[in-house]
């Protein structure tokens, strides 16, 4: 059994602290809203509709939520106060279903190339960081990781990923500032290639100032890649920064209009009470989310496990 398959006390034990703020927010004010109330009447639903809101939902997706509550509340004729913690539970995990992909902590592939994993994102998001950790995970299963540095417009992306390779002891190929960022991702492949690694990890530049041009740069990036590893990247990978709440949104709508993305990863969710954002990235752009980050360690980014997720979040 893979190191990060198995659900263990201590990751379950990270989780419920990293949900705590966003738990606290939700199920306190939600407490308070039911209090003295016998039934799930349109007042309460008022008031859940406001919580799930607050906790960065989304609109859309806590609307759904809200009308299937009522859908079963008219159904059930009387529904108490006292169920709603198990509906909302219920329907909170019938969501997160709806758009389920079953992913594993281990790359499996094909063929002898290497699996090539192309991560965007805006600045200060958490990529970098999401980058380390990821090299260490898939290092800790005994695979050889190559890290292309290809945002070439920022030193300090650089120079941390240069840390982050050094810290856990994978190779990284990187140019001089100000390169072209196609360039190090075909140099990163045909490393790669020569190496015999399992895995390579693409960092991109964070900006959005443009839409057009962050358009033509990551569709070059994909296109050269492809020049040495003809069905690369195999997956495209987008961090949101979960403490940001609407904002990600806004940066999830750009990037899949810039690129076809395959998988999300949300940071930050410990220093948050917005942690709803997950369920309403989930739902609204249909993509699965793989990875949570949940705090500090190497340990604390997640295979999102959307059982846990949901049990955490109303244990």
């Amino acid at each position: 059994m893979s190191l990060f398959n198995f659900f263990s006390k201590d990751k379950k034990e990270s989780l419920d602290k990293g949900l705590s703020k966003t738990k606290d927010n939700v199920f306190t004010r939600l407490t308070k809203a039911i209090a003295g109330k016998s039934k799930v009447d349109d007042e309460v639903l008022d008031d859940l509709e406001e919580i799930l809101i607050a906790a960065d939902v989304g609109v859309n997706t806590t609307i759904k939520i809200i009308r299937r509550i009522e859908e079963r509340v008219a159904r059930d004729k009387y529904v108490s106060s006292g169920e709603l913690n198990k509906i909302l539970k219920e329907e909170i995990a019938s969501l997160l279903e709806e758009n389920s992909v079953n992913f594993e902590a281990e790359v499996r592939k094909n063929s002898a190339d290497p699996y090539v994993i192309m991560v965007v994102g805006v600045n200060g998001v958490g990529k970098t960081t999401t980058i380390g950790k990821l090299a260490w995970q898939f290092s800790q299963q005994g695979k050889k990781v190559v890290l292309g540095a290809a945002d070439t417009f920022r030193a300090a992306a650089t120079e941390q990923l240069t840390i982050w390779s050094e810290r856990i002891g994978v190779t990284i190929v990187k140019q001089q500032m100000g390169a072209d960022p196609a360039s190090v991702a075909f140099d990163t492949l045909k490393s790669a290639k020569a190496q015999g690694a399992d895995v390579v990890i693409i960092d991109t530049a964070g900006r959005l100032h443009n839409k057009i041009n962050l358009m033509n740069e990551l569709t070059k990036i994909k296109q050269v890649m492809k020049k040495v590893i003809d069905d690369a990247p195999h997956e495209v990978l987008l961090v949101l920064d979960g403490s940001t709440g609407q904002n990600a949104f806004e940066q999830a709508k750009q990037f899949t209009l810039a690129t076809e993305v395959t998988a999300l990863a949300i940071t930050k969710l410990d220093g948050t009470a917005k942690g709803g954002v997950v369920l309403g990235i989930s739902d609204q752009f249909r993509i699965p989310v793989k990875y949570i980050g949940i705090g500090e360690r190497k340990e604390d980014l997640q295979l999102f496990d959307k059982k846990a997720f949901v049990d955490s979040l109303f244990s």
